[in-house]
């Protein structure tokens, strides 16, 4: 493991930025967990678990020694970030993420690929851009609100033990996840 690394790391972006895929990338190169923060949110039929629930599984999962996640949901944030070293933000504009939230729904669509706890997408439900159930929606909605309220976050005094590591596009990305090495 470089020290451009460290042992507890959370990914936080932008719907379909690829928090999930660096994260478990990440994980896996050194050694560390892989958390999920959808897959202890969501129950089958995607419904929401009770909070109290989703923060004990997350309280649960952080104890780890090393670990990673991967997820924005601001009602576990005090949890991950007190325990987080490092914080990796996928900046990424919003024709990337918009272009890989349209090709990620369509194969999950067509494949009726099982995500978490049985639960699978369908694409007439992201089409109904109004719908709160929608991802496109979901993306409207939260784009530029994030853009807007991480820096922010990051320069609250509690979170100033986190060290913040910013990507703008997926290569640079990918080229920092090629220079960490397993420990």
């Amino acid at each position: 493991m470089t020290d451009t690394c460290s042992l507890r790391t959370a990914v936080v972006g932008a719907t379909c930025s690829g928090k999930s895929t660096l994260a478990n990338r990440l994980a896996e190169k050194i050694s560390a967990d892989f958390i999920e923060l959808d897959a202890l949110h969501w129950e089958p039929h995607w419904q929401e678990a009770p909070l109290e629930l989703f923060r004990a599984r997350v309280q649960s999962a952080i104890q780890a020694e090393k670990w990673v996640s991967a997820g924005n949901y601001h009602v576990v944030r005090d949890l991950l970030w007190a325990r987080a070293q490092t914080v990796i933000w996928l900046d990424y504009p919003f024709s990337i993420v918009f272009w890989r939230l349209v090709v990620r729904s369509i194969r999950r669509s067509i494949l009726q690929e099982e995500l978490w706890n049985g639960n699978r997408e369908n694409l007439r439900t992201h089409l109904r851009l109004w719908s709160e159930d929608s991802l496109f929606h979901w993306l409207f909605k939260t784009y530029w609100r994030r853009k807007l309220e991480f820096p922010l976050l990051f320069r609250l005094p509690q979170h100033a033990h986190l060290r913040v590591i910013k990507f703008n596009h997926p290569r640079e990305a990918d080229s920092w996840l090629s220079t960490i090495h397993p420990p």
